[in-house]
């Protein structure tokens, strides 16, 4: 019941701001069902003029077909002119949507799952949908209203014919509902193939550098081969099932087609219908045929594509972001830690044991070697996962208990991997939202991106995930569209690693100027200069808080940090 409500969703998504473009689009199809209706009445009629004679009335039937002809023309025009409009919209709310219940997903819950699944979901599930759910949908209605149009005046003009006619239809009928299901599981079976195809796909061309280095192209080559082959075994298991009802629909067909024309022969021979009648039984018989041969295909395709959106449904329901307590966009007292530790394996801890206090507005630096556990920390601050043992308070607010959004708007992550949208410099730096331009050039100013902007413009292209700049610019603009959000918590990891000396330097400086803002800083670059602005470095080892305190303290102390610090240092 639920997934039902799910898929609901997304239906009545569809038709949103739609209705309009639907009503009339069915409604000109309902009318276009009505005109094969009165042209099969007109080939019964010109065969009864030809018995009659009567010129007049021919000439009269030719002025009403040509005027009929202008009216279908018109009319079928109009249709599809409003159901293009309908499925474009359709398509695109429905996609809408989709994608605004993803970003529901908080950064825990995405990263726990495979986003071939919605790129397969949003791509080649939504083809199927706009073909087998929105397009049959249109086609279904009109085979449907032919059936009855036909069986209504079959029974006007012979209710014996009209009975034979739907005793023998309810065959195919029957087999429609048998084989729809199981068309619609191979269907699914076809799109989780396609996830794990896009999945891989991905992995290979995002590691192709990797790939071509390491000289594994055999090997890539072979896992590539494997997945294609598995998918399309699938899509031809399900293309034969199709293939499978088309062709029973079309044998049920032919059965009802004999049966009809010898059950109207008989009528004929024994002179209950006319020769026009005859022939308008005949084309009706066609108009009536065609629904029973390919509504069971219809039906099952229909049957395939609400498949996926109850598999789409399911995706974006799952590990939804959860509401919590909102807090301030200010921190007003301190994020306090308390015994905290983390694992993303039970008996293979990465944090233990931390206890450590960050003062509001203060600066802080954490040093340690690598695997300590530096990185964790940060993407722990900014709830990757609530999953730690011991407690993380936020102005006393436990983090678990905090809502994502708030959180997102208190504390802000600069990262070691830095990701660019293939559009501008300044859409990449402002993420697409509007700011003062006093305020984007200052944050331009201390990330060292003025150089940049100077040569290239804020309107050139950064090109896929940045393929057009070097990796200091790429963290560059990411440290740019850190400042510009001004959030009253800074988390920076290694966020200055792809700089050279000078620059990291400078832009190092500029952060540890700000006022006002908690800055938490992991480093490896360890200068004295620097290492003395901090109000308080945290000294990691394995895990554990080895040592705190200021630069000058931990220096005197000539203990773990001394050594990391000693050994730093060019000779």
């Amino acid at each position: 019941m639920k997934q039902q409500l799910d898929r609901t969703l997304y239906t009545r998504a569809m038709f949103r701001g739609n209705r309009l473009c639907f009503v009339i689009a069915t409604a000109l199809i309902c009318l276009g069902s009505f005109w094969n209706l009165i042209v099969s009445y007109l080939l019964g009629h010109i065969l009864d003029i030809m018995t009659t004679g009567d010129l007049q009335e021919l000439l009269n039937t030719l002025w009403f077909c040509l005027g009929l002809t202008a009216v279908i023309l018109i009319s079928e025009l109009i249709m599809y002119r409003f159901k293009g409009r309908f499925i474009h919209r359709a398509l695109a709310q429905y996609k809408d949507l989709a994608f605004a219940q993803l970003s529901q997903k908080s950064i825990r819950a995405f990263a726990q799952e495979n986003t071939g699944r919605y790129l397969s979901a949003l791509t080649n599930d939504t083809n199927s949908i706009e073909e087998n759910y929105l397009n049959q949908f249109f086609l279904l209605l009109s085979q449907v209203l032919m059936f009855l149009g036909s069986l209504l005046m079959m029974l006007w003009y012979s209710w014996k014919l009209a009975l034979a006619a739907i005793l023998l239809s309810l065959v195919p009928i029957a087999a429609t509902l048998a084989t729809g299901g199981r068309l619609a599981a191979r269907e699914k079976q076809v799109s989780e193939q396609n996830e794990g195809y896009v999945a891989m796909l991905k992995d290979l061309l995002s590691g192709f550098p990797v790939i071509k280095s390491f000289k594994a192209e055999g090997q890539v080559l072979s896992r590539f081969t494997q997945t294609n082959a598995s998918l399309e075994h699938t899509k031809e298991g399900r293309r034969w099932y199709a293939s499978f009802i088309s062709i029973l629909g079309s044998c049920l067909g032919f059965l009802v087609q004999f049966g009809i024309f010898l059950s109207g022969a008989y009528l004929a021979i024994r002179g209950e219908i006319t020769p026009g009648t005859v022939l308008i039984m005949v084309n009706l018989c066609g108009l009536l045929l065609n629904p029973i041969q390919t509504v069971p295909q219809y039906w099952a395709a229909r049957k395939a594509a609400l498949a996926l959106m109850d598999k789409l449904a399911e995706l974006t329901a799952q590990n939804q972001q959860e509401s919590g307590v909102s807090i301030p966009a200010t921190l007003s007292q301190a994020i306090t830690l308390d015994h905290v530790s983390f694992g993303y394996e039970p008996d293979k801890p990465i944090l233990q044991d931390l206890t450590a206090q960050f003062q509001a507005g203060k600066t802080y630096a954490i040093v340690g070697g690598s695997g300590s556990g530096k990185s964790t920390l940060l993407h722990l601050l900014m709830g990757a996962s609530g999953a730690y043992t011991g407690s993380i308070a936020i102005d006393g607010t436990e983090l678990r208990d905090v809502d994502a959004h708030s959180l997102y708007d208190l504390m802000s992550l600069m990262g070691q991997d830095v990701f660019l949208f293939d559009d501008t410099i300044r859409n990449n730096l402002t993420m697409f939202r509007s700011f003062p331009e006093e305020e984007v050039a200052k944050a331009v100013e201390r990330s060292g991106l003025s150089q940049l902007l100077d040569e290239r413009g804020q309107d050139y292209r950064c090109g896929e995930n940045g393929v057009n700049l070097s990796g200091g610019e790429g963290q560059r603009i990411s440290i740019a569209r850190c400042l510009l959000r001004k959030t009253p918590v800074l988390l920076l990891d290694e966020a200055t690693a792809a700089l050279d000396n000078a620059t990291a330097a400078a832009v190092t400086q500029s952060i540890l100027d700000l006022t006002g803002t908690t800055r938490i800083v992991v480093t490896h670059r360890l200068e004295a200069a620097l290492m003395a602005q901090y109000d308080e470095i945290l000294v990691l080892r394995d895990g554990r808080i080895q040592e705190q305190g200021s630069f000058s303290a931990l220096m005197d102390r000539k203990g773990y940090f001394y050594s990391l610090f000693t050994l730093a240092q060019p000779t």
